[in-house]
């Protein structure tokens, strides 16, 4: 089986997925701009053939890339990244040299947040009013129903990047002085706490494994406000929460991939739909799958693409909490003494580089507990502020 691997070496914790393809017995094969020498020896160990391009952008260095591939090992099976920012690439690949997977007409459904809040609405789960907005007017007939605040954001996009929290007529003029040449979607802004329902379903769209998410705060307050940030795996997955994942699910007809779904929980305990992601959750998000459940997501991943199905099933043993720290804070409390207090809570820490350190921080910890209190204690210690 040959499966082409874009960017395997980012994020760095995500070259297990390469390990494992390998061990199935998959012709693994890489496609970046990044020096051989320059990927860890795991990765370089994983890869039967690596394929450097200059430019990861430039398409027709991937298509001359996977020419090469099916000239040497014959028909590519597979291709992926676990990336949001290589979906529409995958895509275009994909439709172009007739590979298994989300094809190029997929796309609009699943990056564009006006198509999801259709299908939000097919699969029967609520949505914040909300529509394309191109000129002032357009915003003044939303806001006419919805008043503010509204938040505005690409309709493309990737995070928070470039998303607005609007409060007043003053600040919706200003957007529209600075606002960047692509249509922005504008809806009106929904109260509660962000939470998510993520996981893996195999060939047929059956889910292999899921579990769901807690967040303190949300990425656009993390990233715009520079908020610190954790969240916390569920053992238990909330009824209403768990309903609305499985119906966006068969709603987005997913086959043979991650998936990361976000809907906020209202004061009034709603569920409200935020948006979709096909691919894992970012930052360390897999690896807490793997000790919140003493699993190897990676493998089972690798499994199903191989073989189209896996078995991943979890009792749940633990919460995992992702703790991120920002590098221009000042804590109450050192790095040593975050580690001391952690004891057996700790899992693992590292530092946060790159895309991800906008929103998660610049060091991460991992810590889990099967008592949800102990694990929020915790977090907030490593959080807290002179």
């Amino acid at each position: 089986m040959n499966i082409v691997f874009l960017s395997p070496h980012f994020p760095p914790n995500y070259f297990p997925f390469s390990v494992h393809l390998r061990r199935m017995g998959a012709n693994v094969l890489g496609i970046a701009d990044k020096p051989y020498e320059q990927l860890s020896p795991e990765l370089q160990s994983a890869l039967t053939e690596y394929y450097r391009v200059d430019d990861l952008h430039n398409y027709d260095q991937l298509v001359r890339a996977l020419g090469y591939f099916t000239h040497r090992f014959g028909k590519i099976d597979r291709l992926d990244s676990q990336n949001e920012y290589w979906l529409e690439t995958e895509a275009q690949l994909r439709t172009d040299f007739n590979i298994e997977g989300l094809k190029t007409r997929q796309m609009g459904a699943i990056k564009r947040k006006s198509r999801m809040k259709k299908l939000f609405q097919k699969a029967g789960v609520e949505v914040a009013r909300g529509q394309i907005v191109r000129t002032p007017k357009d915003a003044q007939s939303l806001i006419a129903e919805s008043g503010f605040p509204v938040v505005a954001k690409p309709d493309i996009g990737v995070g928070a990047a470039k998303t607005y929290k609007i409060t007043n007529q003053l600040e919706l003029d200003s957007f529209f002085s600075d606002k960047p040449p692509v249509d922005y979607f504008m809806e009106e802004f929904v109260q509660g706490q962000i939470i998510s329902f993520d996981g893996l379903v195999d060939s047929k769209g059956k889910p292999i494994f899921n579990t769901a998410h807690a967040y303190s705060t949300g990425v656009m307050e993390a990233v715009n406000q520079d908020h610190d940030i954790y969240y916390y795996s569920y053992r238990e997955i909330p009824s209403d929460l768990e309903k609305a994942g499985l119906q966006t699910l068969e709603a987005f007809k997913i086959r043979g991939r991650f998936f990361h779904f976000e809907y906020f929980r209202t004061s009034d305990d709603r569920i409200v739909a935020l948006e979709v992601n096909m691919r894992p959750p970012g930052g360390l998000t897999t690896d807490m799958f793997n000790y919140a459940n003493d699993i190897d997501v990676y493998e089972g991943w690798a499994e199903m693409m191989v073989n189209g199905t896996a078995n991943l099933s979890t009792t749940k043993p633990y919460h995992v909490a992702y703790v991120g720290r920002k590098a221009d804070r000042q804590y109450a409390h050192t790095h040593d003494a975050v580690i001391a207090e952690s004891g057996d809570f700790l899992c693992h820490h590292q530092p946060i580089e790159g895309v991800f350190s906008a929103a998660l921080g610049s060091y991460g910890y991992l810590i889990r507990s099967s008592d949800l209190d102990d694990l929020i204690e915790l977090a907030n210690f490593i959080q807290q502020v002179p």
